[in-house]
């Protein structure tokens, strides 16, 4: 099985057992434009993906 991590609403399905910035970078998804939740909950980038994990990523917006 593997981890799932959402961007608006596209899937991503990704092996478990790398972290989350690994995961993104392989998805070519820049780390510093979103932050990773996972159940609501903010989750480091350094947090390591288990089987059947759900990671919803939300979008950074900056602006001045």
């Amino acid at each position: 099985m593997t981890a799932k991590l959402i961007l608006r609403k596209k899937e991503y399905e990704i092996r478990h057992g790398m972290t989350i910035r690994s995961a993104l970078k392989k998805l070519e998804i820049p780390p510093e434009s979103v932050l990773p939740t996972r159940g609501g909950e903010l989750v480091s980038e350094e947090e390591i993906l288990r089987e059947g994990d759900v990671i919803r990523l939300v979008p950074v917006i900056s602006g001045g």
